[in-house]
């Protein structure tokens, strides 16, 4: 970058002028945990850094700093002209520490004066713009008393032409009226609660949490740039949409790499420019390398305005493998996006870091760690932080901040969330680092399958140059399922990794695992925490990511993941599975092992694959390897028909079966093989006949096999579906209908190691197919009448069973048919 363009972006005293114009009188509240940085805040240096990078100024004055506040309340006249009892520290949230206010008001008022320098020639050459970089949630802004601004959303930036509004010399003065109910409606929120839970939900964040900022701009001037590389034709696709009062207005664009000019290129304002860039120097994690970008704005020759910018030239896209499976490329090559979920929290700023250095500190972070990527989780951050990725080289994903959970958003919520969504997508879409828009988290705030899949075909449209994640996770947490649009299929699993295959137009990623959590003393926001799976020290910790990281490489291979996504960078509240602790005051794993099986990740994730285990052709005939007929008719023994492994029968009565005799469950017992008679980690076939006594909202299990956690396979009726599965832990092979009690099915489920699918058949007909790539080999006993989850015995079956057979190899469609016709 440019010397001038990076002194204006690093400088920090450029806007200490503005300072001095703060009210005394505030006092930090009292931080429940400190970082690094939080002593260094102070009513003088509250984020005084150039707030926007790519959109760069000469002329400006910073307005963080000491505010008057009050609470209010909904419909109070704005306090003109009076002075405010509290004192708060913009740009920190009200109920953050840094802050002084340390609380939640649904409704609250900002008051401050400025004044306007007066050789910026404001109201003769010169408009005054004041910026918001995010207010939490509805703002409204007067200058003395005139109102001129509303925004509605937490996450977007605004701003405002205060010229007329201003008196001719001396002290102005600023209101800001903000309304943030946060979960007490249905605005997005991303993981803000007004009551936290000891969970995945933390404290909320109201009110001005970006920087606020002034600046004088030409009548007609640059209002936004809109950037977009081709490496392909060695361009940059430019478009400098202007504001103000019009004009024959043109543009000089000039592009420089240090200080050699690259291009010039000279053309008409609002209007698709192509600026060349030969033999473009790529941006990638390993050289993020950026070119400086000047333009000039004339009207009829004469210059009015000027601004500072950069770009990257990367492409993101798509490739088949040499595995013949798709797979993520960076500038046409393939790259496996190592990253982990940043939610970007704090224990002194909750929302806003309380330092540019703290901001930085985190992705700083993902580099030693060995990582190329970084998941925005369903928050954004202030324009600061997209810059040091760029500089960094970190590729990001960008979640769209979700509603609230818990039910189904009313038709104005859901209209809403789509035009924040567009805000976000619009205003961050130069960012070099952002490579993906994810809109859905889960079920978080989804109201329809449709819906999901139109916004992903929405936000494409909106940016066709990166890739669309439509629903992260869709194979969790209250998802309405998948739309097959998007680029995306995302899976999440804890501790994972997930193992989602590509198909035919989509690549396929791990959007959530791991979350390994370690206990760290005088350490913790609530003294105690909580983790996925803990550990008891920081060695166990790291053998347990690094065992865990193996398995992401394998799924990489063997099943064509295209990236994974780390649960955590850091702690979050009561969530302690982070690299660091909460406060950023504790390294908790061994930092080289951790680098070392990234780096060895993204080097052999290279698209050659490995395909999956070739199993070989398994026990001949329909007999299978062990069989149970049930025709004992009294006795505690299940004979292995076909094998020498009885089952021990507990809990449950003969009856009459199919054919023979069956076994008769009343929502306890079982019937265990006490042996492992399936090798998860390859191909096999389970069957039975089943007959349900209810068919409501509770699980029943008709055979798996256990592990000491979860089941490695439940062929089960899964009561939140309320139809016959095959099941994995977060994926299901479902029937189409609900099963009729006291009716007698046929269940086979087929697991294709090979293929990387799993099946359900119910009387002989294939009903469903999903992908499943990888699977863990288990040594627990094959169990006949219920599951293990959580290392508990449950969904035990409230029914009959008859004729299990179990087989080594993965039975065709014309063998199963045959089966359940009884052959």
């Amino acid at each position: 970058m440019t010397a001038a363009l990076s002194a204006l972006l690093l400088a920090a005293g450029v806007s200490a002028p503005a300072q001095a114009q703060t009210t005394p009188g505030w006092e930090m509240g009292e931080p429940r945990m400190v970082t690094p940085w939080t002593a260094d805040v102070s009513p003088a240096n509250a984020l005084p850094e150039y707030p926007r990078p790519q959109l760069a100024r000469d002329e400006w004055r910073n307005l963080n700093g000491v505010w008057e506040f009050a609470g209010a309340t909904e419909g109070e006249a704005p306090p003109f002209g009076q002075g405010l009892a509290e004192r708060i520290l913009v740009p920190y949230p009200t109920e953050s520490a840094l802050s002084g206010i340390q609380r939640h008001e649904d409704h609250m008022w900002y008051r401050r004066t400025f004044e306007v320098p007066r050789d910026w020639r404001v109201g003769k050459d010169k408009a005054l713009r004041i910026n918001f970089g995010a207010v939490d949630y509805k703002a409204t802004v007067w200058v003395n008393g005139q109102e001129v601004a509303t925004h509605q959303g937490g996450f977007g930036a605004f701003s405002a032409d205060v010229t007329d509004a201003l008196k001719p010399h001396g002290k102005q003065e600023i209101v800001v009226g903000v309304e943030d109910r946060t979960d007490a409606t249905w605005q997005p929120v991303g993981k803000q609660r007004n009551v936290p839970d000891r969970g995945i939900f933390y404290e909320g964040a109201s009110g001005i949490w970006q920087t606020v900022w002034m600046e004088p701009v030409a009548r007609s001037h640059v209002d936004t740039l809109g950037m977009v590389p081709d490496i392909d034709t060695g361009t940059l696709g430019l478009t400098v949409h202007t504001g103000g009062e019009g004009g024959r207005l043109t543009v000089e664009a000039t592009v420089r790499d240090g200080k050699r000019t690259v291009s010039r290129t000279r053309g008409a304002a609002d209007e698709p420019l192509r600026v060349p860039v030969p033999r473009a120097k790529l941006w990638s994690p390993d050289s993020p390398f950026l070119y400086d970008l000047d333009v000039v704005l004339k009207d009829r020759g004469r210059v009015i305005d000027r601004v500072s910018s950069y770009f990257g030239m990367r492409e993101i896209g798509m490739v088949e493998g040499e595995d013949g499976r798709k797979r993520i490329t960076l500038n046409g090559e393939v790259l496996f996006l190592m990253s982990t979920l940043d939610q970007g929290y704090w224990p002194d700023g909750i929302y806003t870091a309380p330092t540019d250095e703290a901001l930085r500190f985190d992705l700083e972070q993902h580099k030693v760690l060995g990582f190329n990527t970084v998941r925005k989780h369903i928050k954004t951050e202030p324009d600061r932080w997209y810059y040091h990725a760029d500089r960094l080289g970190l590729l990001v994903w960008q979640d769209m901040p979700s509603m609230k959970t818990g039910g189904r958003p009313p038709v104005d919520a859901q209209r809403q969330f789509e035009t924040e969504l567009r805000e976000l997508v619009e205003e961050k879409k130069n960012w070099t680092s952002i490579i993906g828009w994810v809109p859905f988290n889960e079920g978080w705030g989804e109201w329809s399958r449709e819906a999901t899949g139109r916004i992903a075909d929405e936000v494409k449209a909106q940016d066709p140059t990166r890739l669309v994640n439509a629903h992260s996770g869709v194979n969790c947490c209250a998802s309405l399922g998948d739309s097959g649009r998007g680029d995306v299929i995302d899976w999440h699993a804890y501790p994972g990794p997930a193992k989602p295959t590509p198909d035919a137009n989509r690549v396929s990623i791990d959007g959530e695992h791991g979350g390994y959590g370690l206990e760290v003393e005088g350490h913790m926001w609530f003294g105690e925490g909580h983790a996925y799976e803990m550990r008891p020290d920081s060695e166990s910790l790291t053998e347990a990511y690094v065992a865990n990281q193996r398995e992401v490489l394998a799924a990489a291979r063997n099943c064509a993941i295209s990236g994974a996504i780390y649960t955590q960078i850091t702690d979050v509240e009561h969530e302690v599975n982070g690299f660091f602790t909460y406060d950023r005051q504790v390294a908790k794993m061994d930092f080289d092992r951790v680098r070392a099986i990234n780096e060895e990740i993204i080097r052999e994730a290279d698209g050659s694959g490995g395909g999956g285990p070739d199993p070989g052709p398994g026990t001949p005939g329909l007999s299978g390897v062990h069989a149970y007929k049930f025709d004992e008719g009294s006795g505690t023994t299940a004979a292995d028909a076909v094998g020498d492994t009885d089952a021990t029968v507990t809990g449950g009565e003969w009856t009459t079966g199919v054919q023979g005799g069956a076994l008769s469950f009343n929502g306890g017992g079982q019937a265990d093989t006490g042996a492992s008679l399936v090798d998860t980690a390859g191909s096999y076939t389970v069957s039975a006949w089943a007959k349900l006594d209810v068919a409501d909202g509770g699980f029943q299990t008709v055979v798996s096999q256990d592990t000491g956690s979860n089941s490695a396979f439940f062929l089960q009726y899964s009561g939140q579906d309320q139809r016959w599965a095959m099941s994995f832990v977060g994926l299901r092979a479902l029937s189409p209908t609900k099963p009729e009690p006291g009716r007698w099915y046929h269940l086979t489920g087929v697991r294709d190691a090979k293929a990387g699918t799993v099946e359900l058949f119910v009387d002989g007909v294939k009903v469903d197919e999903r992908g499943a790539c990888g699977a863990a080999a288990s040594t627990g006993n094959t169990v006949i009448g219920r599951a293990e989850y959580g290392g508990n015995q449950v969904d035990h079956l409230r029914g009959d069973v008859d004729d299990v057979r179990v087989f080594d190899r993965a039975l065709s469609d014309d063998e199963v048919a045959r089966l359940a016709a009884g052959e």
